[in-house]
């Protein structure tokens, strides 16, 4: 049986025009996120995975434009969406988690107004309806919601503050939830008990999950596809358990040989050599190609694409398209 996907991106990039010339932070990216199912993006930081996301809500920074390509969710192509239509649209069918998300609270206001609001700016109910709503979801990331409720958000720890969040992203039942670093700044433990909640919420409510981190390792316990993107480009998506059993992408091996495991010394772990490119100076050819161990020739002159090398699971690297390569070499 097919999947069904809730969001089809295609050809979509995102240009920052700077004094310095111009970064395409996602650079013809085509991605399907499966309804009902955790998508992962990972990547270093600078790899164009926030600025995708944004892309998804229509909230990309200024200076920065989305150039070219379309976002359809269950259909409908948000790109063609009128600013009225967008307010909707967020939150009540995409809701999203910042980076630092703890952040995104009004340290002057109760949790329990803060809650109210942004009901009220999308939909009309009564405060003691929107309340009863608030208080099920904070249950269900494990918090007191009396305590919560009347609590300022200086008066929280950031791991409770983060599940508040969690919280607010599903106040008004959207298809998507983007959660982009979910855990950064929380101890390991507390990180742990994050992905836990998540991992309820995707399995008891069934709910899509985009999910982007710089670190592989911890998407493993709640994914079920992965996308793995550099320097603005998908270089290779696929099956969790396929990608982290059979990586194709020299980018995606490292990534893996980077993360540190609980089982093994840290002399076992091998960081990837060199530095992420400068967007403003992209190298010619395979962005990656400076920093990998299996480059020749036709990596140095020409941008690789996608290819599929098993049953969905797809990577952009010329070790998979042996006809250009000996056309070029």
């Amino acid at each position: 049986m097919m999947e069904q996907n809730l969001v089809e991106i295609r050809d979509l990039s995102v240009k920052f025009k700077l004094k310095g010339g111009t970064i395409r932070a996602v650079d013809n990216v085509s991605l399907d996120i499966p309804k009902g199912k955790v998508t992962a993006l990972v990547g270093e930081s600078g790899s164009g995975k926030s600025t995708l996301a944004s892309a998804i809500l229509k909230m990309v920074s200024s200076p920065g434009v989305i150039s070219n390509g379309e976002i359809k969710i269950n259909g409908e192509d948000i790109l063609t969406m009128k600013q009225r239509e967008l307010q909707q649209y967020r939150w009540s069918q995409v809701s999203m988690v910042f980076q630092a998300a703890q952040n995104s609270l009004n340290p002057v206001v109760r949790i329990k107004e803060q809650f109210i609001e942004t009901y009220l700016a999308h939909k009309k109910a009564p405060e003691k309806e929107i309340l009863e709503r608030a208080a099920q979801l904070l249950e269900y990331v494990r918090l007191e919601p009396k305590r919560v409720f009347e609590s300022f958000p200086h008066e929280l720890s950031g791991g409770m503050k983060q599940r508040v969040m969690i919280a607010f992203s599903l106040l008004l039942d959207p298809d998507l939830v983007i959660l982009d670093e979910p855990t950064t700044a929380l101890d390991v433990i507390t990180q742990d008990y994050i992905f836990d909640i998540l991992l309820k919420i995707h399995e008891e409510l069934g709910i899509t999950m985009l999910l982007l981190s710089h670190d592989i390792s911890v998407v493993a316990k709640v994914a079920d596809r992965i996308g793995v993107m550099y320097a603005g480009k998908l270089v290779e998506v696929g099956d969790i358990f396929e990608i982290f059993t059979n990586p194709k992408h020299p980018y995606t091996s490292g990534l893996i040989k980077a993360a540190p495991s609980l089982l093994e010394d840290l002399e076992h772990t091998v960081p990837i050599g060199g530095s992420p490119p400068d967007l403003l100076n992209l190298p010619l050819g395979c962005a990656f190609h400076p920093r990998c161990q299996f480059a020749k020739d036709i990596c140095k002159q020409v941008t690789p694409l996608m290819e599929t090398v098993g049953e969905n699971h797809l990577t952009a690297c010329h070790l998979y398209n042996a006809a250009r390569d000996e056309r070029v070499n």
